[in-house]
């Protein structure tokens, strides 16, 4: 939030309905409007957070979130310029069961509509076009989906201001605060699977996300650095990007600077999609950043559908 703008998270809530695919939409109180789901983002908050934290309190249903949708701009009654941030949350059937949602003073009613119907039934021409790229995907096969997180692990003391093995190195009491600021964003994408270079500094940035998660880490070689600097990595990181691709479920792999490329690369290989500037962008993290590979998870070979770079929130 700032004096001239306004930030915001929502999502596009879909389901299959006898073979149709449903879009859930709000009937707001205050402005007698029919939208999407959304919200601003509060202090501290990533916009993936806002995001889910919104379509919780509007809806009831706890989702996780997939891909980006795009962002919505506007200018308010105040005069001040809004940008809302969209991603695509599949709505199970047990989250939709599990929902605790009853009308109140913000949210009427919540309604599921079909998506041939759904575009003449929202209040504003911006969510239709928000729409409009869900069902751009759903038209492509590819909106059931998982990702691959590749973090960068967060800050470590400096190779000058340390004396022993480099594997060893610790994080800085901001790389500590850099790791744990991480956990609320990355579990908007629940992951299922942690894997880290076995060197301290990724292993002690993915330990905030285990914790919380009941997750034990799987430590491997196959992202260390010094494996990388012996030219030995690329058949191991081929081999443990293939893996992951082939579990089709959303998992966080931890790893160095100088690897991260290849990981990337790797991916773009085992999904059959063609390197561009792109692959070379979401590499170039700094250090406790991470970028969510989204794939299909019906059909991978498909292709990256989407890639999103976050920073840790410290």
């Amino acid at each position: 939030m700032t004096e001239t703008a306004i930030y915001a998270g929502g999502a596009v809530c879909w389901r299959v309905i006898d073979s149709v695919p449903h879009i859930l939409v709000v009937h707001r109180v205050k402005y007698a409007d029919v939208t999407l789901p959304k919200g601003k983002v509060e202090p501290g908050e990533s916009l993936p957070q806002a995001a889910q934290r919104e379509v919780l309190e509007e809806t009831g249903l706890r989702l996780t979130l997939g891909v980006p949708l795009g962002v919505a701009h506007y200018v308010v009654s105040s005069g001040r310029e809004k940008f809302v941030h969209y991603w695509a949350a599949h709505a199970t059937e047990s989250a939709v069961r599990a929902s605790g949602f009853v009308p109140n003073q913000e949210i009427a009613a919540i309604e599921w509509v079909p998506l041939r119907r759904v575009r003449k039934y929202l209040s504003y021409e911006r969510d239709v076009e928000i729409v409009d790229q869900w069902a751009a995907l759903y038209d492509e096969g590819v909106t059931t989906t998982f990702a691959l997180i590749v973090l960068r692990h967060a800050k470590a003391v400096s190779r000058s201001s340390w004396h022993g093995e480099d594997a060893l190195r610790p994080l800085t009491k901001l790389g500590v605060r850099q790791a744990a600021s991480n956990v609320p964003t990355i579990a908007a994408w629940r992951p299922k699977r942690i894997l880290t270079s076995t060197a301290v500094r990724c292993v002690a940035t993915v330990a905030p996300l285990a914790a919380a998660y009941g997750i034990a880490p799987t430590r491997t070689d196959r992202l260390s650095q010094e494996v990388w600097e012996s030219g030995t990595a690329t058949t191991g990181i081929r081999e443990l990007v293939g893996k992951r691709v082939r579990a089709r479920k959303t998992a966080v792999l931890c790893s160095h600077g100088p690897v991260i490329p290849d990981v990337l690369r790797e991916i773009a290989l085992a999904t059959g999609t063609t390197m561009g500037a792109y692959i070379r962008d979401a590499a170039g993290l700094e250090v406790g950043e991470y970028s969510v590979v989204h794939m299909s998870k019906t059909n991978p070979a498909s292709g990256i559908i989407a890639i999103e770079t976050h920073s840790p929130r410290t």
